[in-house]
């Protein structure tokens, strides 16, 4: 019966455990798709395609999200362990401070104590100048968001927007962190979150428009090396009548059986969707557009050149 009685509890752990577990997996994957999505607009834009129209699943934009990730990330993570150790450092001063100056207003009175009081001042001015640079930078940062329609053609614009809003709530909240420490103040929860939240979106934003500029960054990589890309020979029914002066058309000789006329080369596979291939002339320009090639109706003919590296 004893046993009976502990199933239900248990049962409620199990679940209590695994939404623990499954949470933060899902909102890491809808980052990661968010970031990999980002990314992949910007760097297909820049060929003329909305990234909607490739059919790219949600799985091939979380794998794509390493690259646009992998610096903020690792700057991230250098700038948390500088914190953390910093942090480590001074909430040792705080504490020593601390406990010398009530041992000594036991021991020796006011007088004894008043050295000790000094060291929890400065420190509590040195969190109050680092809560006033915060607010300086958190309203440079404002005053951006605010003069949006003027400065949106900069192209630093968002980057230093973000940054700006990221420094100062995390120079405010360190800033009311120590004066907390020190004795200076209460914490006020509701102050506290709201910086915090501050902090995340800013940091939100800036990753976003460091992993838009990836894309773009790549596209344009790609369009100057496009001898990386995969050759593609485009055979047609039909003439194409394509617009991109690079490309050459050969016009097939006719024979028995024969159902393609017209053969395209210097073409390169941008990418591949679902169903469709985007081909790109191998030497890109501001004229040139992307090609949009059906695979499933028979309508062209595909053949892949070798890349044939000499020994």
């Amino acid at each position: 019966m004893d046993e009976d009685a502990r199933a239900p509890g248990r049962l409620l752990s199990l679940v209590s455990s695994a939404a623990s577990v499954v949470a933060p997996l899902s909102v890491l994957s809808a980052l990661l798709f968010y970031f990999g999505y980002a990314s992949s607009r910007a760097q297909y834009e820049y060929f003329g395609l909305d990234v909607d129209t490739i059919g790219l699943s949600t799985q091939d934009y979380v794998m794509r999200s390493p690259q646009p990730l992998l610096m903020p990330l690792l700057v991230l993570t250098l700038l948390g362990i500088l914190v953390a150790a910093t942090h480590v450092a001074i909430c040792r001063r705080i504490a020593v401070a601390v406990a010398d100056a009530d041992h000594k207003a036991d021991d020796a009175g006011d007088a004894g104590a008043a050295g000790s009081r000094r060291r929890l001042e400065r420190i509590r001015r040195r969190g109050g100048g680092l809560v006033f640079a915060g607010g300086a930078a958190l309203a440079g940062g404002v005053g951006l968001l605010f003069s949006y329609a003027v400065l949106r053609e900069w192209a630093p614009y968002p980057l230093v927007t973000a940054l700006l809003l990221a420094l100062g709530a995390a120079m405010a909240a360190y800033g009311l962190r120590i004066q907390a420490l020190a004795g200076r103040r209460e914490r006020f929860r509701g102050a506290d979150l709201s910086i915090y939240l501050l902090l995340a979106a800013s940091v939100f934003w800036a990753t976003a428009t460091l992993a838009q500029w990836s894309g773009r960054g790549s596209a344009e990589y790609a369009a100057a090396h496009m001898d990386r890309l995969p050759s593609v020979i485009l055979d047609t029914r039909e003439r194409l009548f394509l617009t991109s002066p690079n490309v050459t058309e050969t016009v097939l000789q006719p024979s028995s059986g024969q159902t393609f006329h017209y053969r395209y080369r210097r073409l390169r596979l941008l990418i591949q969707g679902r169903d469709r291939l985007f081909l790109v002339p191998e030497s890109w320009s501001a004229s040139n557009s992307t090609l949009v090639v059906p695979t499933n109706d028979g309508s062209v003919r595909l053949q892949f050149q070798f890349q044939n590296v000499p020994p």
